[in-house]
């Protein structure tokens, strides 16, 4: 009995440590809850972002061809976040060149000579205020050389303040962290190597029952090996 119960000791140890360990693809779920929380705080405590956009055409003279204006747009975009247009969008902007010019950012069509000005801010109002006046600034810099060019820049629409921040809400900044941590996580699991399972104990040898031939030997019943049996005499008691 209590050889039977020191065996299962450790079948039972072993099965409780298998029950409490956690599974081999724990990492992947903790990962995406990880990059949930760290989501969700981070669109909470950022401060929104508002982006407005100002557009501004080239508009070829009667002696310029049109793809010519295609050109200039594109050139007059590269010099629109330049030391020298900044500098004339500063006073109206009311913020520092240097602050200004990573508040900016001019994008251009290939298929149209428009210039696409857009000014981003924490401030709705300060962000159209910012496109509004480096697209004022990149035309009046510009057209000082219409007479050479055959091409002059146009205010096209100007910025309105947004409504809506253009930074991710929280919701969305939770899923992009969801996805991230779930990536992480498959990636985890996927390098990292396989666990090895824990070897079984060996088990407790019973002990060894003597052989009959033994058996017999002693009670006298089998001669030993290379002796001849001979009967015995029973003595008869008087």
């Amino acid at each position: 009995m209590a050889d039977t119960a020191d065996q299962k000791k450790p079948a039972a140890r072993r099965r409780r440590a298998r029950l409490l360990s956690p599974p081999a693809w724990w990492p992947l779920p903790a990962a995406a809850l990880l990059g949930l929380a760290a989501g969700g705080a981070y669109g909470v405590l950022k401060a929104p972002e508002y982006a407005a956009t100002s557009y501004v055409v080239a508009v070829p003279d009667d002696t310029t061809e049109p793809a010519t204006a295609l050109g200039f747009a594109q050139a007059y975009a590269r010099i629109a976040t330049s030391s020298s247009t900044l500098a004339y969008a500063q006073p109206r902007a009311g913020i520092s060149a240097r602050e200004l010019r990573t508040h900016v950012r001019a994008e251009t069509s290939p298929e149209s000579p428009m210039i696409a000005i857009t000014g981003t801010s924490a401030s709705a109002a300060e962000s159209a205020d910012i496109a509004n006046a480096v697209a004022d600034a990149l035309t009046l810099s510009s057209n000082q050389a219409a007479k050479n060019t055959g091409v002059q820049l146009l205010l096209f629409n100007q910025a309105v303040a947004p409504t809506d921040p253009a930074s991710p809400s929280a919701p969305v900044s939770g899923a992009v962290g969801l996805c991230a941590g779930g990536l992480l996580g498959g990636l985890w699991l996927l390098a990292r190597p396989a666990r090895r399972r824990p070897e079984e104990e060996p088990r407790p040898a019973s002990p060894a029952e003597p052989e009959p031939t033994a058996v017999a030997e002693e009670l006298g019943q089998v001669p030993a090996q290379g002796e001849h049996a001979e009967p015995k005499e029973k003595e008869s008691v008087r």
